[in-house]
């Protein structure tokens, strides 16, 4: 596979071709070497953009396409990458390296690229004219004192819609499955048609994958940009503000986090002020950007916004009090 360092652009022609077999096996060597798989995707082939027809339009609407995978080793700070030539199906990898299962399922649904012996290949998104889509069946747990309990898709939530199955013996759960999908936005074709257009308009549909993660999805696509235009290293003042929003974004995702563990456990006064403290670091983003979610805040190569002073100090002083 070819090893680069974090942050460094390498362009598709420089990975190497493999066929399916190699790229398995150098994927089950690097986990094995304490690498980990960051993604396990279809790639068309070079020069043939995907077609516009829609995520679930089934295989027959897609380009010839390969497997790519993109491993990382964080203590090194490296990833390395490898991908192969069009294919209709691999060896899964999926029992020996479960990080894979759930790429392989998304694989075969969007791509119509067959996981050979993939122990449970159901879709993802329950798109019923993907590989599989009949089979929409719930693994289920038999035993006279094992109960379901059945959550969702509906959540008073701005996370993505989502349908969760618990197994459970008592207040052990024996098995968990989630559905998606229920809320498919199509927004990856959405993003290839805006693609050569307006960048802040494909800013402002990433700002939108997830309520949660408004600010993460902005700055990936950020990122991704300057580094594909050159764009090596933005102003101090750049990146302090692009990480003081994902920091924000990241402590009030895990105050909400501990308010909801509790309230599924029955201590609803921590429920309740978790929530309170949640709402204290959304209003400090709403201070930084004029949005409590973060939107807006990021553009290609900078930011939107700026602190004075005079902010600084006040936002510092109410993170001192959301922190105590």
């Amino acid at each position: 596979m070819h090893s680069f360092e974090y942050r460094q652009a390498v362009a598709l022609d420089a990975l190497p071709v493999l066929d399916a077999a190699g790229l398995c096996g150098h994927i089950l060597d690097a986990v094995s070497s304490g690498w980990r798989v960051l993604a396990l995707f279809a790639l068309p082939e070079p020069g043939r953009a995907a077609t516009a027809a829609g995520e679930c339009g089934g295989p027959e609407r897609r380009p010839g396409a390969g497997l790519c995978c993109v491993l990382a080793h964080d203590a090194e700070r490296r990833l390395a990458a490898a991908r192969t030539a069009p294919l209709a199906a691999f060896p899964s990898l999926a029992e020996a390296c479960p990080q894979v299962q759930l790429f392989e399922r998304e694989i075969c649904e969007e791509w119509g690229i067959l996981p050979e012996g993939h122990p449970w290949l159901k879709p993802v998104r329950r798109s019923p004219d993907a590989p599989g889509g009949a089979a929409r069946e719930f693994y289920r747990v038999d035993g006279g004192e094992v109960h379901e309990v059945a959550v969702g898709p509906v959540h008073a939530g701005i996370i993505e819609p989502g349908h969760f199955r618990f197994q459970c013996y008592g207040e052990n759960v024996l098995h968990l499955e989630i559905a998606l999908g229920y809320q498919h936005r199509g927004l990856e074709r959405l993003l290839r048609a805006r693609a050569g257009g307006d960048p802040r308009a494909a800013l402002r549909l990433a700002e939108c994958a997830a309520g949660d993660s408004s600010v993460a999805h902005a700055t990936a696509l950020c990122v991704l940009r300057e580094r594909l235009l050159g764009l090596e290293e933005l102003d101090p003042r750049t990146q302090r503000l692009r990480r003081v929003g994902l920091e924000l974004e990241r402590l009030a995702n895990h105050c909400g986090d501990l308010g909801a563990i509790a309230g599924d456990t029955g201590f609803l006064p921590t429920s309740s002020w978790n929530g309170r403290i949640r709402g204290d670091f959304l209003n400090l983003t709403a201070a930084l950007c004029g949005n409590r979610f973060g939107r807006g805040l990021l553009l290609p190569g900078g930011v939107a916004w700026g602190l004075s002073p005079e902010e600084c100090a006040d936002i510092l002083a109410r993170l001192t009090a959301a922190g105590r």
